[in-house]
């Protein structure tokens, strides 16, 4: 079966490749994909813009695709899957109604206080003024984090050190420093605990457990500096308390596949619970609609078996086939570290050459190595790959220990270089 997935980042090059690999897979496409991920075995890059619904369309009936792959938000919030669907296309992923859950953070919130899903306390203002009263009278003594209700590129959320800062900040997304997605703010109290992100396979009826990961949201080390998509990301999240992954299942996973149900918005394709390991066991900082960046990265290393055939029992709705236990995962821990360009998160600077080692480099029969470079924001230079966006490229290591992986990525991580080049120091501790 021909195969393509949507976008252009190291998640959808981390996809691509894991796709390749199956034995059900013929060929798989990317569009627009970038010009390092189309190196590997397989993989084929096309010029279409994940925006261009249609010419995504016309593409998949010209080169009979069977299955496309939907990787970033913005495309799922647009309705990318219903359109697909709609012109007889089997595609991955919710559909915009169902997305919902994480392109309205308001609405997400208020399904999970209808279900009971454990989540923090919150309001929600559609105006200044009644946020700033809110923000100025209520005491809640853990304090306060101020959420953009729409997609912002993972920057529209402030955990607020002060009431002062909570206040500048609703004051910032009213006045239109997130656009449309600060029209509307949630304000919730802040919780306590150890991140971790549970990716989830669900077919509108039930959802299976695709892999456990702990990423690094700041640019700097010891979580300092403003916040990016991501600088890296380790897997199994190996610190949580034995029976950790059913308490999600049953409390937050389960429920919510039901309520989407409900509400005749069934959820299939990937839903990633953003949760705080509390004193009180789990609750949902948020839901999203789709793989993490950089999660998938070091998920899809350590997944042990074909993926394809699981996507597609998530569309069909037919998990119930396959193992109640996910996908096979392999048992040992994983490293992802991502590399930036200068500047980043703010404008990223281009054009500056990447050196990258050729053993490195996407090659076929490289499946079973323990280090993979994932391509993001990179263009073809003169001699050379050139940075092209903010957060460059990625490497992941496997290895027996979470200590072994993360060594062996800080020394591979040595030998990769361009002029300006920001990586977090602290990944995997």
């Amino acid at each position: 079966m021909k195969v393509l997935v949507v976008g252009s980042g190291g998640r959808e090059h981390a996809l691509a490749w894991k796709l390749a690999q199956g034995e059900e897979t013929s060929e798989v496409f990317v569009a627009p994909g970038n010009p390092a991920m189309a190196l590997e075995h397989k993989v084929t890059c096309t010029n279409i813009s994940a925006a261009d619904f249609v010419g995504i369309s016309e593409f998949c009936r010209k080169n009979h695709v069977g299955f496309v792959v939907v990787g970033p938000d913005q495309a799922l919030a647009d309705g990318i899957v219903d359109y697909l669907e709609g012109q007889g296309l089997a595609a991955f992923g919710p559909t915009k109604a169902a997305a919902r859950v994480e392109w309205s953070k308001a609405f997400s919130k208020e399904v999970m206080q209808a279900e009971g899903i454990p989540t923090a306390r919150y309001e929600v203002f559609d105006a200044l003024e009644p946020a700033l009263s809110f923000l100025k009278s209520v005491e809640w003594g853990s304090g306060w984090v101020v959420k953009a209700d729409g997609l912002a590129l993972g920057k529209g959320v402030v955990v607020a050190e002060s009431r002062e800062e909570a206040i500048r900040t609703a004051e910032d997304f009213f006045g239109g420093s997130m656009g449309a997605a600060g029209a509307r703010v949630v304000i919730e109290e802040r919780l306590f605990g150890r991140e971790v992100s549970v990716f989830s396979l669900c077919d509108g009826e039930r959802g299976v457990l695709l892999g456990m990961a702990c990423d690094y949201k700041r640019i700097f080390d010891g979580d300092k500096g403003p916040n990016t998509g991501g600088m890296g990301a380790f897997s199994p999240a190996d610190w949580l308390p034995n029976g950790f992954a059913e308490e999600v299942q049953n409390r937050i996973v389960a429920p919510m596949v039901e309520a989407m149900k409900k509400r005749g918005t069934p959820f299939k394709g990937v839903l990633f619970s953003g949760l705080m390991a509390t004193k009180d066991g789990p609750k949902v900082i948020e839901f999203n609609a789709r793989f993490g960046d950089p999660e998938t990265q070091v998920l899809m290393p350590l997944v042990d078996e074909d993926l394809l055939p699981w996507l597609r029992a998530s569309r069909d709705g037919t998990l119930a086939r396959l193992s109640a236990e996910g996908p096979k995962r392999k048992n040992l821990h994983g490293v992802h570290l991502v590399m930036a360009a200068a500047n980043y998160p703010g404008a990223p600077r281009k054009g500056d050459a990447i050196s990258v080692p050729e053993e490195l480099l996407p090659q076929e029969g490289d499946s079973g190595r323990w280090a993979k470079v994932f391509f993001a924001g990179v263009a073809r230079g003169e001699n050379s790959f050139v940075t092209n966006g903010g957060r460059v490229l990625g490497l992941t290591t496997l290895a027996e220990s979470r200590e072994e992986a993360r060594r062996k990525a800080y020394a591979i991580s040595e030998v990769i270089r361009f002029e300006g080049m920001q990586r977090r120091g602290d990944v995997g501790v």
